[in-house]
């Protein structure tokens, strides 16, 4: 009697041919596939980090001539946002935690499972939410010294947890860093996924998440270490871009490839290593608290709200700035986006006929707001960019200087990227463009979820005002005076460029900068400017 061969076969997702793939571009793509690609790339940034915290700990403690003021705060946060914008998650591909972490697996055990009380969001969320907090009660980004230690607790954290737990337990579970990165790069144009959904249906090795071994049985080349199954992933979030799954599939058939920013919320399906977006309150939670802390961060540098905190301070906390701050936040971050999101949520369901339960109906639509939360960062940190890009390059110079690697004077004119006058038409484009994006998906999610066109279009109704009285709070944002932070402008003799084109000398002085160091690191703001002249710095 003949024998038949039973094929294992496995649930996959089909999807469409890629339109655009950069594993199989020109030389990018080659590299791309290379195996130590990744590590080509974190080197570089591994190099740079040192730099920021040798720096940080022993440089000037002035902000804007540290490489720990200048360099995380600017350049670092102004191109992950022009990655995720442009590509997607390219930050974490190239993040250079990750590299003491491959050194943590090799010396300690690695082999414990992260506990499952802790595998939701909501760790990430808290330390998300603690940072934005400390960043601007600790004015991190006018204290090197802190900014450097911060910098050493993150090779640490990453160090400890990676090398106890198995996979990328602190990058899934814990980066904060990562869970921006993961949110907004759902708005990216670009993704990890598979080619050809029909070659993965006879694959017997899943090579892409189990890694692939030599005939010996040894592992050659990881899979992917967030448990993200190719066939069954999809979109971007827990997504860092490693390109694990590219290296380890023995059919090359899993690439780098483009698609429709925020398609994949549109259609509610089960994600692997997520599982359903509309059961996730902890996903929900955090990409909320990303969309208004979009605003509530560059809300808290201008005029009228650094004003408003002065006087609660004053009032609740006996004149401590901090506590100004805390209860700002409480409130804009907390109570207002929990107030705006239930109204909402109530008025959508009631004009879509009852017929969606209150809870689907948030757990679904509220992801239409992420571009438009995106674009506020985009705004925010892209004017950091451009009005102040070049300011990397005379601190380095000074710091080559230090160690005789350098000679002559840094250039410390050397600031912006593009002319004064550009930059508030950037930033409202950018807004304008999140708008349109997120009325957009608004729109095709209500079409999905409700059971009727009609009721659809009514329960978009409510979520389109919400999107549209943000991108109107964020033009009002950045039409502010704002405070003038990570710049020379406090500088003797330094020229600052105004949003009228025109150059305003700052006062000479007898020293640098008050910038906070280790013995007082809350005491360095910058006092803000009350003339729209000046520069707004986000």
């Amino acid at each position: 009697m003949a024998t038949r061969t039973k094929t294992r076969t496995l649930p996959v997702f089909q999807s469409t041919a890629p339109r655009g793939d950069l594993t199989r571009a020109p030389l990018l793509g080659r590299f791309l596939r290379w195996k130590h690609a990744r590590t080509a790339v974190q080197l570089p940034l591994l190099l740079l980090a040192a730099i920021i915290v040798a720096d940080g700990l022993i440089g000037p403690r002035a902000g804007p001539e540290n490489a720990a003021g200048v360099g995380p705060w600017i350049q670092w946060r102004g191109f992950v946002v022009l990655a995720l914008l442009l590509v997607g998650n390219l930050f974490c591909m190239a993040c250079p935690f990750m590299l003491p972490r491959r050194l943590a697996k090799k010396l300690l055990p690695a082999d414990r499972s992260w506990p499952t009380s802790l595998r939701p969001k909501w760790l990430a969320l808290g330390l998300l939410v603690l940072f934005l907090w400390g960043y601007e009660a600790f004015d991190l980004w006018d204290s090197p010294w802190l900014t450097a230690w911060l910098v050493v607790a993150y090779f640490a954290a990453a160090f400890v947890i990676d090398g106890f737990f198995k996979g990328a337990a602190f990058c899934k579970h814990v980066c904060p860093i990562g869970s921006f990165n993961f949110v907004n790069s759902l708005a990216s144009p670009g993704e990890v996924r598979v080619r050809d959904a029909s070659v993965c249906v006879t694959c017997q090795t899943k090579d892409c998440i189990a890694g692939r071994h030599d005939q010996d049985g040894r592992l050659v080349q990881s899979g992917c270490e967030l448990w993200l199954f190719q066939p069954r992933k999809v979109g971007n979030m827990d997504c860092t871009f490693c390109l694990d799954c590219v290296q380890a599939c023995p059919y090359d058939n899993v690439g780098l490839v483009a698609r429709v920013p925020g398609a994949e919320l549109v259609r509610e399906r089960w994600r692997s290593g997520v599982g359903k977006l509309a059961e996730r309150a902890d996903l929900l939670a955090l990409a909320m608290v990303l969309v208004f802390a979009a605003f509530v961060n560059a809300a808290g540098m201008i005029g009228p709200a650094q004003d408003l905190q002065a006087v609660v301070g004053d009032v609740v906390g006996g004149g401590s700035r901090v506590v100004g701050w805390t209860i700002f936040m409480l409130v804009t971050l907390g109570l207002i986006p929990a107030l705006l999101l239930g109204a909402t949520t109530a008025m959508s369901r009631r004009l879509g006929g009852d017929t969606v339960p209150a809870r689907r109906v948030l757990l679904r639509m509220a992801y239409g707001l992420v571009p438009l939360g995106f674009a506020m960062w985009i705004a925010h940190y892209g004017f950091h960019f451009l009005a102040s890009g070049l300011t990397l390059v005379p601190v380095l110079h000074r710091v080559a200087s230090d160690v005789g690697l350098a000679a002559g004077a840094p250039d410390w004119s050397l600031g912006p990227l593009v002319p004064a006058n550009w930059l508030l038409p950037f930033e409202l484009i950018a807004l304008e463009i999140g708008l349109l994006g997120s009325l957009a998906l608004l729109y095709f999610i209500a079409r999905a979820t409700f059971p009727s066109l009609r009721s659809a279009r009514r329960a978009f109704a409510p979520w389109a005002l919400t999107a549209v009285l943000l991108a109107g709070a964020g033009a009002w944002i950045m039409t502010q005076p704002m405070a003038m932070r990570g710049m020379m402008m406090d500088m003797p003799g330094h020229i600052m460029p105004g949003h009228d084109g025109h150059e305003h000398h700052a006062p000479d002085h007898d020293g640098p900068a008050d910038a906070a160091g280790p013995d007082d690191h809350g005491e360095g703001r910058h006092h803000h400017s009350h003339q729209h002249e000046a520069l707004p710095d986000g």
